[in-house]
């Protein structure tokens, strides 16, 4: 499976009455990417990349980046984030907020060793948009490979079994996982994928693509 571009997107609304003044989720925080993995004994780490929080009381924009990281069986290109808040009417106090993570050349290696998959993704990117009438996040993923079996529209929450040639599971790919507080505060936040390993790959721990959260603009 080659050049495979997908996008969607995830709503949540506010209640017909306010906001609760302190919601389950910031007003809005964007991150590229993380890894925390092991072999044998042999830990590979990566911080959160371009890391970025809006500040709700200041119009303007909040950036982040992160040059390209490389690990044993990972690596990750240059990424970069930007958290905004926009005054729409200044005379309520009405604002808008958007964050957004992007990234480019993810390439996973580590799973070739057990007769797995290379799993690519040539860029991604995902947002977390709101205002005073609730939220939504939204997410691309483009020039995929290696994911042999994927649906070509993905749902919320899918999972996907990376397989070695044999058939035997070496890892889980969880794509779009959004969280709606309970009890509902019009907040949302969304993984656009995660990866966990399985023991049949010899390692432990996951890798995370794209994670952002925001609230309803007070």
């Amino acid at each position: 499976m080659r050049n495979i571009s997908i996008a969607g997107a995830a709503v949540a609304l506010t209640f017909a009455t306010a906001a609760p003044a302190l919601a389950a989720n910031p007003p809005g925080t964007a991150s590229s990417g993380s890894a925390d993995f092991a072999k044998a004994g042999q830990t590979f780490k990566v911080a959160p990349l371009a890391v970025c929080d809006v500040n709700p009381d200041v119009p303007g924009t909040v950036t982040g980046s992160s040059p390209a990281v490389s690990r044993t069986g990972l690596k990750i290109g240059e990424t970069s984030s930007a958290c905004t808040t926009e005054a729409v009417n200044p005379a309520e106090f009405l604002t808008r907020t958007k964050s957004v993570a992007t990234g480019s050349g993810f390439e996973l290696s580590a799973l070739t060793g057990q007769k797995g998959p290379r799993l690519k993704i040539a860029s991604w990117s995902v947002n977390c948009d709101a205002d005073e009438k609730g939220t939504a996040a939204g997410w691309e993923l483009k020039g995929m490979s290696g994911w042999a079996g994927l649906p070509q529209q993905i749902p919320a929450g899918h999972v996907h079994e990376v397989k070695a040639g044999n058939g035997t599971v070496l890892a889980r790919a969880k794509f779009t996982d959004t969280v709606f507080p309970v009890p509902n505060d019009g907040s949302i936040s969304m993984t656009l994928l995660k990866i966990t390993f399985e023991p049949s790959s010899g390692y432990t721990g996951s890798i995370t693509l794209g994670t952002v959260a925001c609230s309803p603009t007070p």
